[in-house]
């Protein structure tokens, strides 16, 4: 049986979890009770076993699929040979308060209108929890259908019979009438009127999208981005995923099968000053207190964390065939207990982004920051694992060796925000120059002409291309236009496509174009000043969205969308991207944020003149 293409998912989310329905209808995807929790659909990953819930009207007329603008509210249009349908599939959600304005109903709402002539209608609801490893039974209490082991239950105005594991209902429509089915996932008592539902969610979604002022370059994609990013975050604790799903395949086929459930702190400051730039001061506030509260445990950082700042245990289902035949299928992360310094510069940059733009650190949180720059000022010599966990033995990878320099900078212009007299910045100035003058010295490679992977290495990384966005270098230094222009020449896949590396990375078979990395680079050309090439990378990168406007993490050489999805990364690259573009039309902007990168390594403390990108 074929899979869809991995980007022809319509993505769905109440911010506690999250669906995705095929083009045919079918739910192939729910985690409950949350977005890490049990998947009770998990058609995506094997056709056969995982479970779904079906909508097919007229024997499977393919409809013309959009969102209800500003919403993720899905419409779907069905011209039938006797009829025409509309079905709005939506997770339910209302009117939280200031500290929470998005509040989950916890219930999956499928409604369909018939707006001419008659449709039939087929319903099928066969959940299977533990992954697809456990078949369930139905039975009815009062108007309710009951998934025995599950949280779930259905609620309807369709006949629905149980048969053995599936509940089943079908039905012919005339003009005017409505079939309406709820699926129920948690303990609150959602309301049954659908209207109310769709007008609720419609009306929660269009008023936080209203918060944003954006009308700059590619205002649409961003704002298409920020829902994505407002969808993957995390009601309870603020906490971003890189991704809805889990296993979905970096080569089809092949074994890079990884569970992106989980929140990285990779670009934790683009988040933050995306979120504010965007109108979202709130959720800012709340990532970064959940930021901040997993640097409450001893060291090293944990690159990655679940949604409650706990850590991750990773197995194999071996139930599962996977996506397309991609094994094995994983479900928690083993780079959750990998060493990756980069971790510290991420964290400490937010921290600075915060503080510039809300100035609200406290002295607890500054407290526990202080501990792990003080980590750096002494362990930054030591090899690690590097920002894209390869898992292998440790090396002195020049992205984590810039990321502490990173680390270090922030800490430094932090304790003169906070006037800090106690903080041995000094110690810390010493150990952030050395480190800089080794990474020029040792991780720029004068025979290849390039900063490298790797000291001692010949090898390229795309993560390189953060060196200016992160002020390490200005972007028209030349050795970081040597960098940029051998990363466009040899890490290339496709017409603005890049990958990561082109290294043996112990795992068999090769991953795809790296979506985040060609934003970056973008980015990296903006400040380069060759603002016209990035224009053109960008609007060649907007042509390789998926038919509802999202991305996955990567790309084949032939533009099939590949790895976990949609995935938070490549849309906040993507948003840094279109605010670097914007800047470049307001040349004082952009040299107010280039004036504030240079001023970074003195340790003084720089007014921020606006959200940079």
């Amino acid at each position: 049986m074929s899979f869809p293409s991995i980007d022809s998912y319509a993505f769905l989310s109440d911010t506690h979890t999250a669906a995705l329905i095929g083009a045919d209808g079918t739910v192939d995807w729910l985690c409950v009770p949350h977005f890490e929790g049990d998947a009770v659909f998990a058609r995506l990953l094997d056709r056969h076993v995982g479970g779904a819930m079906s909508l097919v009207i007229d024997g499977g007329v393919t409809p013309t699929r959009r969102y209800l603008p500003d919403t993720l509210v899905l419409r779907s249009e069905y011209d039938c040979p006797d009829g025409r349908a509309v079905a709005h599939d939506f997770l339910a959600v209302d009117p939280g308060d200031d500290t929470q304005p998005i509040r989950a109903a916890k219930v999956l709402v499928r409604h369909v209108t018939v707006e001419r002539g008659s449709v039939r209608l087929a319903v099928r609801v066969a959940p299977r929890p533990g992954y697809g490893g456990q078949p369930t039974a139905w039975s009815k209490i009062d108007d309710r259908w009951h998934a025995r082991g599950t949280p779930l239950t259905i609620r309807g105005d369709l006949p629905f019979v149980a048969d053995d594991t599936t509940l089943t209902a079908d039905a012919e429509l005339s003009a005017g009438r409505t079939a309406v089915v709820l699926l129920d996932y948690g303990d609150a008592a959602s309301p049954s009127d659908p209207a109310w539902l769709l007008d609720d969610t419609c009306r929660t979604w269009r008023d936080w999208s209203a918060r944003s002022d954006y009308t700059g370059f590619a205002a649409e994609a961003v704002r298409r981005s920020a829902l994505v990013l407002r969808g993957l975050s995390f009601d309870e604790t603020g906490a971003l995923l890189a991704a809805a799903t889990t296993a979905l395949p970096e080569e089809v086929g092949g074994v890079r099968n990884w569970d992106y459930r989980y929140t990285w702190h990779r670009d934790a400051a683009l988040l933050l000053l995306a979120l504010f730039r965007l109108g979202h001061a709130e959720e800012g506030r709340r990532y970064l207190r959940f930021l901040i509260s997993t640097c409450a445990g001893p060291d090293p950082l944990a690159p990655a964390v679940g949604i409650h700042g706990h850590s991750t245990v990773e197995r194999e289902l071996p139930h599962l065939s996977g996506y397309a035949g991609s094994r094995p299928v994983r479900t928690g992360n083993e780079a959750a207990d990998q060493v990756q310094f980069d971790t510290y510069g991420h964290i400490l940059d937010a921290a600075l982004a915060y503080q510039q733009l809300a100035g609200e650190l406290t002295g607890e949180q500054w407290r526990l920051l202080r501990r792990h720059v003080d980590t750096m000022a002494q362990r930054w010599r030591e090899p690690d694992h590097g920002v894209w966990e390869i898992r292998g033995p440790r090396r002195h990878y020049v992205n984590s060796k810039v990321m502490v320099w990173v680390c270090l900078d922030r800490g430094i212009r932090l304790a003169h925000l906070l006037h800090d007299d106690t903080a041995p910045v000094d110690r810390w100035r010493q150990a952030r120059d050395a480190l800089h003058a080794e990474v020029l010295d040792r991780g720029y490679d004068g025979t290849v002409g390039s900063f490298v992977l790797a000291y001692g290495s010949t090898d390229l990384d795309a993560s390189l291309l953060r060196i200016p966005l992160v002020g390490f270098l200005p972007g028209d230094d030349p050795r970081v236009l040597a960098t940029v222009e051998r990363i466009r020449r040899d890490l290339a896949v496709a017409p603005a496509l890049i990958r990561r590396y082109r290294v043996d990375d112990g795992l068999p078979g090769e991953e795809g174009a790296f979506l985040l990395c060609s934003f970056e680079l973008v980015s990296a050309l903006v400040l380069a000043g060759e603002h016209e090439s990035a224009r053109q990378l960008f609007d060649r990168l907007d042509t390789y969205a998926g038919p509802l406007g999202f991305y996955s993490e990567q790309l084949a050489p032939d533009g099939r969308a590949l790895g976990n999805y949609p995935q938070a990364f490549t849309h906040l690259a993507l948003v840094e991207a279109a605010l670097n573009l914007d800047a470049a039309g307001d040349r004082d902007a952009l040299h107010a944020w280039a004036e504030r990168d240079r001023r970074a390594q003195d340790g003084r403390a720089v007014p921020a003149p606006g959200p940079p990108a």
